[in-house]
């Protein structure tokens, strides 16, 4: 019998993953453990591995195109074996028609439910969508004629029969509920013919739906500091021009920073937590989310069990994961474990902001850029190298008094670098 090629779910937040490349083409043989596509989930692109061997007998979601999680991407059959055509309806199209109503949750799950037998003891010829529709609107697929190539039932017989009211429903008719309001039509603005249509990556979607979850969903509040900085930049000076001698590790300021925040987490463990409904779970280890700005969007790479690691196992990880999230080379337990995160737009001059908290995490630290700046020390009036870093909180989890004690810390740490070298 043809196997069918699913969609897989290869990260936690994924829906639904675009095609980018196939690896194999139609006629290909294909054995356990091939790579045959290219996909892009919300985070990043990974290779997709066969489980079953054949021949890859028909792709049924071409290059660029986008799928629901267990939706049919290609069809294998076994040597000698050939498509009837039936087979080759994909369980969740791209298409709009294929992805509505009840069907589009449904295709979240792994795999089709499976054939219902005829009294006769023979398999009912049946699309994987068409038994999909079935097993969702509670149709009786054996009480169906089937309209497709050799009789087989495709999804427009299955919901003929439900929405017609057929004998072949199994269960009891029940009364349909009120037809609810239609919603109101967004305001779109004025398109030209000089505007451009940019469809929306996978990335960039999920991007989309997290942040307005973020916003509408936590209550967040907003503290800020301003940081001596000379002490920093001039400690980082004194190492980087060692490593110009040695050939050594180069440091940025977020190394830095980084170090900081971890440091800064371990004396106030209050803020290294989460929000659960009815409790709150404060974490034993922590790993710091880096904001990395890509084509896309942004995404946010974990150092993890980052209070063991030293400045330099920091800077050297940092480098490394940013470089494959550019690339889209990162795993996605890569993103998975981080605890707060830190978003810093120094390098593009912006003195100020206040980031979005990156659920379910209760904490984010945004980091402007260090510039000159009178300052009054001890009365008197000078330059000075500042830097602003503000805090973005959780109030279920994180009290004001609690975030204060935080931004302190980190402030204390960076205006002492000595600190967090020992």
């Amino acid at each position: 019998m043809p196997i069918n090629l699913e969609m897989p779910k290869l990260s936690d937040t994924m829906t639904e993953g675009t095609v980018v490349r196939w690896l194999k083409k139609e006629g290909d043989t294909v054995d356990i453990g091939d790579e045959v596509a290219e996909i892009e989930t919300d985070k990043a692109t990974m290779a997709m591995e066969a489980f079953d061997e054949g021949t890859l007998a028909k792709i049924l979601i071409p290059e660029g195109g986008k799928a629901p999680i267990g939706s049919v991407l290609a069809i294998i059959t076994a040597e000698g074996e050939s498509l009837d055509g039936g087979e080759a309806e994909t369980a969740a199209a791209p298409a709009a028609a294929e992805t509505a109503a009840p069907a589009q949750a449904a295709a979240a799950t792994p795999a089709a439910p499976a054939p219902a037998p005829q009294a006769s003891g023979e398999r009912i010829k049946s699309s994987p969508l068409a038994r999909k529709i079935a097993a969702d609107e509670g149709v009786d697929l054996a009480g169906i004629t089937g309209s497709g190539p050799g009789g087989r039932i495709v999804k427009a017989d299955v919901i003929a029969a439900s929405v017609g009211g057929s004998a072949a429903r199994a269960t009891d008719q029940v009364a349909a509920a009120p037809a609810a309001a239609p919603a109101p039509a967004p305001v779109v603005p004025t398109v030209s013919g000089a505007d451009q249509r940019i469809e929306l990556s996978s990335m960039r979607r999920i991007i989309a739906d997290r942040l307005l979850t973020s916003k509408t969903t936590i209550p967040h509040f907003y503290l800020h500091l301003e940081v001596d900085a000379a002490p920093l930049m001039a400690i980082r000076k004194q190492i980087n021009a060692q490593a110009e001698v040695t050939h050594g590790n180069k440091y940025t300021v977020n190394d830095f920073i980084l170090k900081g925040v971890i440091n800064a987490l371990q004396a106030v463990p209050a803020a290294n937590a989460s929000f659960n409904g009815d409790h709150i779970v404060q974490f034993d280890q922590i790993g710091i989310a880096v904001a990395v700005a890509i084509d896309d969007g942004l995404v946010t790479p974990v150092v993890k069990n980052a209070a063991a690691k030293s400045l330099l196992q920091i800077s050297r990880e940092v480098k490394d994961l940013a470089t494959r999230a550019r690339d889209k080379k990162l795993k996605p337990d890569e993103f998975d474990g981080g605890t707060m995160t830190v978003s810093n737009l120094g390098a593009y001059g912006i003195e100020s902001f206040d980031a979005i908290i990156n659920p379910p995490q209760a904490a984010i630290l945004s980091v402007g850029a260090i510039q000159e700046k009178p300052v009054v020390v001890d009365g008197q009036l000078s330059i000075g190298l500042r830097m602003n870093l503000g805090l973005s909180c959780d109030h279920r989890v994180v009290d004001g008094a609690v975030g204060a004690q935080l931004l302190g810390q980190i402030k204390k740490l960076l205006e002492n670098p000595a600190l967090m070298l020992v």
